[in-house]
């Protein structure tokens, strides 16, 4: 475990319902599972369902050596379902149940603590999309000492006012490329390269650090005023849930470590593209697997 970094993620806990199984999932959720995994002291603030699927997750998230004290419980609402459809080339669509237990995340002295106690806060966009859960997201970003924004657009639940609201209260942003021309649009942007978009935004919400992943196409990341770049790995794909979740999560365990931004994009590269060859959001992959995947 890394001594004295602790990072807290705000959001979603859910199981991504196939065709033929479910998996555990939710983008914060897999954000901190991947942490953990190397290393990285983390926890997650959300809800679930008074019901056996809720029981199960706690469980998982345990065995997964993730602390469980800020999930809360909901006695009227269920834990949260998403229906997963995968195309030929294994990229996913999404049906997002409403309302579930994870859109009623309150603010409680567990949740109070976690985040003043954290080095940094991880949320994302869909936690937003009702009122009581995005309220509480927005007292605990008041107390977070440096906030990570996993933009995760998902139709029809954000609007550009919430997007401009969290990006400008973000320290770091991290889009995927169609999510980055998407809100350059919005904030009507003149501009059509992906480096220019990047510094438009970064300019418009005063936001230092942006990265932006490209699928198989790799990542760029605006850290500190420079620009790193990795092209990506070739692997075949078994399903793209959760790989952007590693990614971010890969990226963070290395840049708030203070590991050169270089490095820290190679890693979580390398490390996405392994889950994306994998079947399912939180497939084990060790540090000694990914350094061996980069070095072929």
């Amino acid at each position: 475990m890394t001594k004295n970094l602790n990072v807290i993620c705000f959001g979603e806990v859910l199981y991504d319902v196939f065709p033929t199984h479910r998996k555990i999932g939710g983008a914060p959720l897999n954000v901190t599972l991947r942490l953990a995994s190397l290393g990285i002291s983390a926890q997650i603030i959300s809800r679930i369902g008074d019901d056996d699927l809720g029981k199960e997750l706690v469980a998982f998230v345990q065995a997964n050596d993730v602390a469980t004290e800020t999930i809360q419980i909901d006695k009227i609402y269920s834990t949260g379902e998403v229906l997963v459809q995968l195309d030929k080339k294994g990229s996913a669509s999404y049906t997002i149940n409403y309302p579930v237990a994870w859109d009623e995340i309150e603010v409680t002295s567990e949740a109070n603590n976690a985040v003043k106690n954290a080095n940094a806060l991880v949320f994302g966009s869909l936690v937003c999309r009702d009122e009581t859960s995005y309220k509480t997201l927005e007292k605990l970003i008041k107390k977070a000492k440096y906030k990570i924004f996993d933009v995760n657009l998902r139709a029809p639940f954000y609007t550009k006012e919430l997007l401009v609201n969290l990006m400008n209260q973000s320290d770091f942003i991290k889009f995927n490329d169609d999510e980055l021309y998407e809100i350059s649009e919005y904030l009507d942007s003149p501009f059509h390269s992906l480096e220019q978009n990047i510094f438009f935004i970064a300019k418009e919400t005063n936001t230092k650090s942006i990265c932006v992943t490209k699928g198989s196409h790799g990542a760029v990341l605006y850290y500190k005023g420079k620009m790193y770049y990795n092209s990506g790995y070739k692997i075949n794909v078994a399903d793209t849930v959760g790989a952007g979740d590693s990614f971010l999560a890969g990226l963070l365990s290395k840049l708030l470590t203070n590991e050169e931004p270089q490095k820290a994009i190679d890693f979580a590269c390398a490390l996405g593209a392994l889950v994306a060859s994998n079947e399912g959001a939180n497939p084990k992959i060790s540090n000694e697997e990914i350094t061996k995947f980069m070095n072929i």
